[in-house]
């Protein structure tokens, strides 16, 4: 139990700074560290419809099924990755390879 709410708060938290931060930086955690790095990876906004990110980004490589409450969804996309809640993208990160 205090590992999942140890991982939640490092999600929420992760989560929080990427909203925070601006549209050209990316939160790492690098040795237990929280980082910024600059990217100019084009991703989905936060707010858009999976439909709106199929039509401008193609079909995901992959799709991940939904889970927990409320649902979270993940595609995958070469260069990045968005995180839907219900229909609406709530995050989208640069990954790397």
């Amino acid at each position: 139990m205090q590992t999942r709410t140890l991982a939640a708060l490092t999600f929420a938290l992760v989560s929080g700074l990427c909203f925070a931060g601006s549209a050209l930086a990316e939160t790492i955690v690098v040795d237990d560290q929280v980082q910024v790095r600059e990217t100019s990876v084009d991703k989905p906004k936060r707010g858009s419809t999976m439909t709106q990110v199929e039509a401008k980004f193609g079909a995901p490589t992959t799709k991940h099924d939904a889970v927990g409450s409320p649902p979270i969804t993940r595609w995958d996309y070469a260069g990045f990755s968005v995180f839907f809640e219900h229909d609406r993208v709530i995050d989208a990160v640069a990954t790397s390879g």
